[in-house]
Parts: C-alpha cells; sequence; structure tokens
C-alpha cells in the first residue's frame, strides 16, 4: 500500500504541474480582464491576478479544476478585497500622518511596519461577527462603557459584556498565533 501511495504521489506532481500551467494558460487573461473592470490601471490587475495565482498554487488543484473560472473568480475577489482594505488602511494612515509636525513624522520603515500592524488588526477584527467586532470596538477605542453600548445600541448590558469578551479573547488567541 505504501508503494502505490508513493508513486500516486509521483504521478501526481507532473500532473498538477501541468494542470497548473494549463490553468494559467488558458484563464490568465481572462483574470486580469475581470480585475482590469475593477481596478483603475492595468498594472494593478497584473499584480492582483498573480498573487491569485500564487494563492491558487497552495490550494487543492483537484477543487480548483472542478470549476475553475468560478474558483478564480472567488480568490480573485478576496485578493481585491484585501487589495482595497490595503488602500484604505494606506490613505487612513498617510492622512493621520498630515496632521503630524515634519519633526515627528516617521521614516519610510516605520511608515510600513505600521501599515501592517494595522492590517493584521484588520484582519484579526476581521474575523469578529460584524455586531461582536463593533461592541468590542466602541468599547475598546472609544471607550464607552457596556452600559452606554447597550442604550446605543438597544441591546442588554449582559449581550455587550459577552461579545467585549468575545473580543479580547478573539484577539489574544490571535496573537498566540
Amino acid at each position: 500500500m505504501t508503494s502505490s501511495a508513493s508513486s500516486l504521489g509521483q504521478a501526481a506532481t507532473p500532473s498538477s504541474s501541468s494542470d497548473l500551467h494549463n490553468l494559467y494558460r488558458d484563464n490568465h487573461v481572462w483574470l486580469v480582464a475581470l480585475l482590469r473592470r475593477r481596478l483603475p490601471d492595468a498594472s494593478q490587475a497584473q499584480d492582483l491576478a498573480h498573487d491569485t495565482f500564487e494563492r491558487i498554487m497552495r490550494a487543492d488543484l483537484a477543487q480548483v479544476l472542478k470549476a475553475p473560472r468560478a474558483y478564480l473568480t472567488t480568490v480573485a475577489r478576496n485578493v481585491l478585497l484585501n487589495h482595497a482594505r490595503h488602500e484604505r488602511i494606506v490613505q487612513a494612515y498617510q492622512e493621520s500622518l498630515q496632521s503630524l509636525p515634519e519633526p515627528l513624522s516617521p521614516s519610510p520603515e516605520e511608515q510600513l511596519m505600521a501599515v501592517q500592524a494595522l492590517e493584521q488588526a484588520c484582519a484579526v477584527l476581521d474575523g469578529l461577527p460584524a455586531r461582536t467586532r463593533l461592541i468590542f470596538l466602541m468599547s475598546q477605542l472609544e471607550g464607552l462603557t457596556s452600559t452606554a453600548i447597550a442604550e446605543e445600541l438597544n441591546l442588554s448590558v449582559n449581550v455587550v459584556k459577552k461579545a467585549v469578551a468575545q473580543g479580547i479573547k478573539h484577539c489574544y488567541f490571535a496573537m498566540l498565533g
């Protein structure tokens, strides 16, 4: 049984490589055109198509090949959403930097590290249900009490406290990796 599993594994690699090559050849132009309709310039569409195929390389190719364009569309949409979130974070960060006097402005390296940290924080918070995320942010960023949040959102204080606890727990486990 081990020898047959071993030979199957060896046979899967060339086939997977060939299948991936064919998938790229047959769909790259289509994918770039799809992304181009949603992006302001062609080079961004090329970059995001590349990112999409990078993710496809890490996916289960058998699943991809069942419905390649549907799978590519889904992955590309996620890549596009991540790109849009990155752009919003960078823009908000750059706007906040404009209010700083020049001597206090961070270096380009510090700016990159800050944007990366903000992206990681957003990714963690995106893992929370929408209402829980809203409650957690109202508590942690705005400093509102559970009672104030409960009144504003027309919820019970108990629901708010559980949501804040869930947010804290979620962030804690995300930090642990």
